[in-house]
């Protein structure tokens, strides 16, 4: 059976992020780095950056030279993280292999998925439509029957793009690719390359393995394949899934506390579903609740040895609630699991066993 591989990428991830927190930098050349007086790093910018030609990697001052108008804003990572997770979440929804690559682009195998009549294309543009929603930012996708070419596709239609490559276009496809697009293939590499007349995937599968070996070693096998669309590696996960959440964000902002109260048995309700659907493997160890204010600051609350009852996440709405004493835009509940299957997992569950289980 072909395979069904969906790579998943979101479009400048962290200024994405701070755009979503502060609509007043829509439109604005921003970036998320170091300071420039302190021989800072740009780490991502957004496409209206980029136009100035901004890019990551890029020493805060020199691109404050090339757009005089930049925004530098600092590093926020838990809210970077906790963005990461609910997407993750998202992924999980669709199939427990979930390869991440960095806080904001996983692989993702649905060959197994029954969503959608197992319809790659359908269940990509559903991710795409949650994240939007749940987490307000867009991502970028790519399809095929591998994770190279799954991630090249993610690649083509940014930002916010869907690129699928049906199993009988794979050829046509690959074919044309220029061999910078094949990872490991770097500078040095495409020097040599050039040199020897290649410049597409076409012209190295117009040459032999041994060929190949020959000019490029152990790397030559690698090149045979991936020119011929060919890519054997599994999603492997990389860590078991460590939380689950559902959130909501109300059209016009909660006043007080009971009205906050009152927004909560939908919420209970659907994660008490989503919970319904996971392993035995996973133990529920945490209840929390995140809740973001009308100026958008926001917090979580978070406690141990809970069964993840509606009473308790009702407390800890209070308590969160306290904390800003502000309209509630947004009300998010779920819980931190363990993977009894990881030993490092069942290692730890014993520090949240009761003095009495032991």
């Amino acid at each position: 059976m072909s395979r069904k591989i969906i790579h998943c990428d979101a479009d400048c991830f962290f200024a994405a992020i701070e755009m979503r927190d502060d609509p007043s930098l829509m439109g604005r050349p921003i970036a998320v780095g170091g300071r420039s007086d302190r021989r800072g790093v740009i780490s991502t910018c957004n496409y209206e950056a980029r136009e100035y030609g901004v890019r990551s990697a890029m020493a805060s001052a020199h691109a404050l030279r090339l757009c005089p108008d930049l925004i530098i804003l600092p590093h926020n990572m838990e809210k970077y993280r906790l963005a990461s997770m609910q997407m993750r979440e998202i992924f999980y929804d669709y199939t427990d292999l979930v390869e991440p690559l960095s806080l904001d682009e996983a692989f993702l195998d649905v060959s197994g998925c029954s969503k959608h009549h197992g319809s790659a294309t359908l269940i990509a543009k559903e991710i795409k439509q949650r994240i939007h929603k749940d987490v307000g930012i867009t991502v970028s996708a790519g399809a095929a029957n591998c994770k190279f070419l799954a991630k090249i596709a993610s690649d083509i239609n940014k930002p916010n793009g869907l690129t699928v490559i049906p199993p009988e276009k794979t050829e046509e496809f690959v074919l044309t690719l220029p061999v910078s697009k094949i990872f490991g293939v770097g500078k040095v590499t495409q020097q040599k390359m050039a040199k020897l007349g290649l410049y597409t995937c076409r012209d190295l599968k117009n040459k032999s393995q041994i060929e190949l070996s020959e000019h490029f070693g152990s790397f030559g096998q690698r090149l045979f394949e991936l020119c011929r669309g060919i890519d054997k590696r599994e999603v492997k996960p990389s860590r078991s899934r460590k939380s689950l959440s559902v959130e909501h964000t109300f059209p016009n902002d909660l006043k007080n506390i009971e009205q906050c109260i009152e927004s909560l048995p939908p919420l209970f309700v659907e994660l008490k579903s989503r919970l319904n659907k996971l392993s035995d493997r996973y133990k529920v160890v945490k209840a929390f609740t995140k809740i973001k204010f009308n100026d958008f600051s926001t917090t979580t609350i978070e406690r141990v040895g809970t069964s993840a009852r509606i009473s308790d996440y009702t407390q800890l709405l209070k308590e969160g609630f306290e904390r800003g004493k502000k309209p509630v835009r947004l009300i998010g509940m779920g819980v931190r699991i363990l993977d009894l299957n990881d030993e490092e997992g069942a290692l730890q569950l014993d520090l949240f066993k009761h003095p009495a289980d032991q």
